[in-house]
């Protein structure tokens, strides 16, 4: 082979793993743990962005004391580029678990109640068997941007998951409930619409993607009702508005599942009933471009909604 032709297949070589040194430096924001995950000195790190900018003759990152941030043309390499590394990983990954037994880490984003209610659930059906599987759950109520997060999935409501993602029903439809104490309603007369809540202690919750409260959502024969309730609490967990509506301390919004065998056993009253309708169901969404791997899809039939 030519010189000409080895000095050029190994600066091909060269660009190849400094890109992918800019990528692991731009998706953690630092480069003390980019050279920790690449195995590498923060020095030597840090010389090969530089000369990848100088090859390129662009700035790539933006330097601060206290973080690294991409340019416009790294967000190009982060948006045009990285996906292929991560399709040829995901190729690869898939190619060495076809010789070996289910393995590896499956991150997945959900909101508390859908942790709680079926992803909980399903590893009593899968973790058992499949000792080299690994599950890790983040339970947060926001709007998680799955790709840009790495999450392999994540999990919402079934119209609330982008058209470009591959979606599974993961339950049935749900309903929410308003609920009282019986000692709440002593003091005071049950709402009958809607906008009767104004007049309520609501006990709200904190929606953590924009900070704002939560506006409680009703319908009727077709009439769609928003109310935006107050109250004397405030919370961004499940657990403590049902406690507070169990001490009497409001009105809590929440998942009927959750609250039923209070209403059952008379701990709590539910109001409302008829401006309460189905919602549709959770669903796992994950990118349409990712080839689902053997541990992936074990956890996939795990999950799925069995009517």
């Amino acid at each position: 082979m030519p010189p000409s032709v080895v000095k050029s297949d190994a600066m091909a070589q060269n660009n190849l793993n400094d890109i992918l040194a800019f990528i692991a430096v731009a998706r953690e924001g630092s480069f003390t743990k980019a050279a920790a995950r690449l195995g590498v000195s923060q020095s030597a790190l840090s010389q090969t962005l530089r000369a990848l900018e100088q090859r390129l003759a662009l700035p790539l990152l933006v330097r601060t004391t206290r973080s690294v941030s991409p340019t416009e043309a790294g967000l190009q390499i982060m948006a045009n580029i990285a996906p292929h590394f991560e399709e040829i990983e995901a190729q690869l990954a898939l190619l060495g678990e076809r010789r070996l037994k289910p393995a590896g880490t499956i991150r997945v984003s959900a909101g508390e109640h859908s942790a709680l209610t079926i992803l909980q659930p399903a590893l009593n059906k899968l973790l058992p068997d499949y000792p080299d599987i690994r599950l890790e759950i983040h339970s947060e109520n926001r709007l998680t941007d799955i790709v840009a997060e790495r999450y392999d999935a994540g999990v919402r409501m079934g119209d609330q998951v982008d058209k470009d993602m591959i979606a599974v029903r993961i339950s049935a439809d749900l309903r929410w409930a308003v609920v009282g104490a019986p000692g709440y309603f002593a003091r005071r007369p049950a709402p009958q619409v809607p906008s009767d809540l104004t007049e309520h202690n609501c006990i709200n919750m904190r929606l953590p993607t924009h900070g704002a409260i939560y506006t409680w959502e009703f319908a009727k024969d077709g009439r769609e009702v928003k109310v935006k309730v107050d109250g004397q609490l405030v919370f961004n967990n499940l657990a403590l508005r049902i406690q507070s509506a169990l001490d009497g301390l409001g009105l809590a919004f929440i998942p009927e599942d959750q609250v039923q065998p209070h209403i059952d056993a008379g701990r709590l009253v539910r109001v409302l009933d008829d401006w309460c309708p189905a919602y549709p169901g959770y669903r796992l969404y994950y990118p349409s471009r990712r080839h689902p791997s053997a541990a992936f899809t074990l956890f996939l039939d795990a999950v799925r909604y069995q009517p």
